[in-house]
């Protein structure tokens, strides 16, 4: 279930693909944890991963969709992107950052109807370039309506451009930066590329204190043409929307990669540890936070893997990716901070030395949740789908496992960002049904608990206006929405009973803290508090099946792998 660089093989992958995750794999291993931590804590911009990145022509594989290559190996692969999404955050953030901001560079302009600035782009990515998306701005953040980047009209097709971005990674290096503004007498909004090696083009500042470069940039009087142009209107908002709706599905996936690395350094170490006479191994508070850190990681991997399927097969009448997308965002990451805080309860004052992996997971697993809209933002969205997932079911044909070597054309073809209330799911119980399993039939138990509290205690107007109280309430939804792919997933991957039974002791745990928050809310009713009580349950414990999780899938970790000094 776990990446374990030193023995897995990417059989499911074709030549091709294989050749760049093991090529990838092999740069991290020769260059070692030595070099790794030392230039992280050095700041030092990885151009030699660029170069390595260029030499093997990664980006420009992974990267372009097919029909603008002759390469029959370059395609837009949500499956083949999330593995090495997870690759590069085992090794580290920042080499996964680099590759994400490209990521969202690109996002514009393949969504966009600039058939010249994608022919310069996949030319631009065959020669190694990586690009960056100017949204943000230093006074709005990523407020489109408040955007004061000006594109202002000359006549005869020209224009300049006047204003800053703010936090945009690889804008320092970027063969093109996608900019998000607005036009100055029309006040529509348009998307159009800059080169920053303009002479009007200001790298201002590198806005954090880390190994990539977050810039600050400027433009001034910057000239534009509509050859540079890629979208304007209602087109240039949906693409900025869409950009994101794709590269958000990549932070659950770096997420998945820190938090591996960690729990092989992390079960290596305490394994070898003897405190009082005792390996640390043996205490069984650490067997139990180690195995809710594995069962966690496993869980967010399984629902991350089964939301693939669900991305890779949208269309405009399946637009189900829009709910489970924002959650591998959010919902992943998070769980991600939780399996960090797990181990880090074990390893303690190791996890803060500098020669350890450990202490950049620390650092870097708390950026996951906070980019690519925070997690209110994430959940807000989310709880648009809520009313149509419980209660308005609709007809799906059973979705396939979508590692296929094909080409994703509807994610650059999403259309219009509207109308999310109206999206239908099919019906959650049936993932439900397909289990016999004492933990999960207490969560479904939940579960009807807690549809109850929407038919009968339903939110107040002021309550639906409360965040805070939303919070709570979207953290309960979504669990439900966890559990479903995770049970697809498990169904297709024959994961044990077991091993699921022990996901699920952490789901009802999980599911009873977020009733007892929604209970202690300040707003909530005397029916909302009691039907909150009922949510709460205690899972069924099955020390057998403990220990078996335990010895087999956890502890049997240890010594597995550690990264070439």
């Amino acid at each position: 279930m776990l990446l374990n660089p030193k023995d897995n093989k990417y059989e499911h992958l074709d030549e091709r693909s294989r050749e760049i995750m093991m090529k990838t794999i092999e740069f991290f291993e020769n260059r070692g944890k030595k070099k790794l931590k030392k230039d992280y804590n050095d700041r030092v911009w990885y151009s030699d991963f660029l170069d390595f990145v260029k030499k093997n022509r990664i980006f420009a594989t992974l990267l372009t969709p097919s029909q603008y290559s002759e390469d029959p190996d370059t395609r837009w692969d949500t499956a083949r992107i999330c593995d090495f999404n997870e690759i590069l955050g085992f090794y580290g953030l920042a080499y996964w950052y680099t590759w994400q901001v490209t990521i969202l560079g690109l996002g514009p302009i393949w969504i966009g109807n600039n058939e010249a600035v994608k022919k310069k782009t996949a030319k631009l990515l065959e020669e190694g370039g990586i690009f960056a998306f100017g949204l943000s701005e230093k006074a709005h953040g990523a407020d489109l309506y408040s955007s004061e980047m000006a594109l202002t009209p000359l006549g005869e097709g020209k224009f300049v451009a006047d204003g800053g971005k703010y936090y945009i990674g690889n804008a320092n290096e970027a063969a093109l930066v996608s900019t998000f503004g607005k036009n100055s007498e029309t006040d529509e909004y348009v998307f159009f590329v800059v080169d920053p090696k303009h002479e009007n083009y200001e790298l201002v500042q590198n806005v954090v204190d880390w190994q990539s470069y977050v810039a600050e940039y400027a433009l001034s009087a910057y000239p534009i043409t509509d050859a540079e142009i890629l979208s304007t209107g209602r087109d240039a908002w949906d693409s900025a929307l869409n950009t994101v709706n794709i590269g958000k599905f990549n932070l659950g996936w770096a997420s998945i990669g820190i938090c591996t690395h960690a729990f092989y350094e992390a079960i290596t170490h305490a394994a070898h540890r003897n405190l009082y006479g005792k390996y640390v191994t043996d205490f069984p508070h650490i067997q139990q936070l180690f195995t809710d850190a594995y069962t966690r990681l496993t869980a967010m991997k399984l629902f991350s893997s089964r939301s693939i399927d669900y991305m890779r097969s949208a269309s405009a009448e399946d637009r189900r990716y829009l709910l489970f997308n924002p959650m591998v965002k959010m919902k992943v990451t998070t769980q991600g901070e939780e399996v960090i805080n797990l181990l880090w309860d074990v390893i303690a004052a190791r996890g803060f030395e500098k020669d350890v992996y450990f202490e950049t997971a620390a650092k870097d697993i708390r950026a996951l949740p906070k980019l690519e809209g925070t997690v209110h933002v994430n959940m807000a969205l989310i709880i648009k789908f809520m009313a149509n997932y419980f209660f308005n079911p609709d007809k799906f044909p059973e979705l396939p496992r979508r590692d296929d070597h094909k080409n994703d054309d509807f994610l650059f073809n999403q259309g219009a960002t509207k109308g999310l209330a109206k999206i239908r799911f099919h019906d959650f119980n049936q993932a439900y049904s397909s289990v016999d399993l004492p933990n999960i039939n207490l969560f479904k138990e939940q579960i009807e608990v807690f549809k109850e509290f929407l038919m009968t205690a339903t939110p107040s107007k002021a309550q639906a206006e409360n965040i805070d109280f939303l919070l709570s309430l979207g953290e309960l939804f979504t669990l439900v929405v966890y559990g479903q792919l995770i049970i697809e997933k498990s169904n297709m991957e024959n994961v044990e009973n077991d091993l699921l039974e022990q996901i699920f002791d952490v789901l009802v745990r999980d599911f009873s803290k977020y009733a007892l928050q929604l209970y202690s809310k300040t707003s909530s009713t005397e029916k909302q508090m009691a039907l909150c009580m009922q949510m709460i349950k205690k899972p069924l414990a099955n020390e057998a099946r403990f220990q078996k999780i335990w010895r087999n899938y956890v502890y049997s970790k240890k010594d597995n792998y550690e990264m070439s000094p």
